[in-house]
This record gives C-alpha cells, structure tokens and sequence, in this order.
C-alpha cells in the first residue's frame, strides 16, 4: 500500500506538470493561429492543449487525489492521511479557482500558483511514502507475525 501511496502522489505531482505543458500549448497555438489570421471567440472549439488540459484536471487529477485519500487510510504513511488531505484539499481547492477565473480572469493567476503548491504537497507526500514505516506500524506487523 505504501508503494501505490508513492505512485498515486507521484502521478499527481507528473499531472500537474501535464496541465502546465498542455495549457501552454493551447494559448501559444491560440496566438499561433491568430497570427496567421484566424479569429479566436466563443465559437472557437478549443484545440489539443485545451482538450488535455481540461480532461487532465476536471477527471484525472481529482479521480487519483480521491484514491489517493482513500490508500491514505491503510498505506502506513507517516502522517500520510494528512498530506493525503493536503493534495485533495488543494484539488478542491484548484477546480474552484479554475470555474471562478471564467468569471472574474485575474483569479486565474491563483490557479496558477496553488498549481504550484498542489505540485509541491503532492511530491512532498510522495516522498514521505518512501521513507520509513512508522514505528506504530512496525510494532503492530511485528505483534501480528508473531502470534
């Protein structure tokens, strides 16, 4: 469990790098395309940075902060479940910013750096995973294997 803990923060982390590299492919092939004389609006459908970018963190980011959660609880991470709670609280936390920077943009550059955080708690939490088992833990497989 401790290994799936590792991976599913790891993966996290590796996904937020994803959205950073997909939305700026989206706006430089908006500019790109712009240039070249076609119009961007509402009309516009959006094109593979945007489509990456929006599946990435409306599905795939929130689906492994919510198994990543729920590992928390059997992983025998020290203080797993809390940094667990850290990375879904700052998924939560992101989605929203995300749907109120349609309304008010300058909210956007809060998207951005709580980014930024979620990369740093989740490859923080990923590397408590690789330490060692907590001593509670330990004591408790020990006291089973023996009886």
């Amino acid at each position: 469990m401790r290994s799936t803990y590792r991976v599913l923060a790891g993966l996290i982390a590796i996904g937020v790098v994803v959205q950073a590299m997909a939305i700026a492919l989206a706006w430089f092939t908006v500019i790109k395309d712009v240039d070249g004389g076609l119009v961007f609006d509402k009309n516009s459908d959006y094109n593979v940075g945007h489509m990456t970018h929006s599946i990435v963190g409306s599905g795939v980011i929130p689906l492994l902060a919510i198994v990543l959660l729920i590992i928390s609880f059997f992983a025998k991470v020290d203080s797993g479940v809390k940094w667990a709670l850290y990375v879904f609280g700052l998924v939560v936390l992101q989605f929203g910013l995300a749907a109120l920077s349609f309304g008010v943009a300058a909210i956007g550059a809060l998207h951005g750096l709580n980014a930024f955080a979620l990369l740093a708690v989740a490859a923080m939490a990923s590397r408590r995973a690789a330490g060692p088992v907590p001593a509670a833990a330990t004591s408790t497989e020990t006291t089973e294997a023996t009886t």
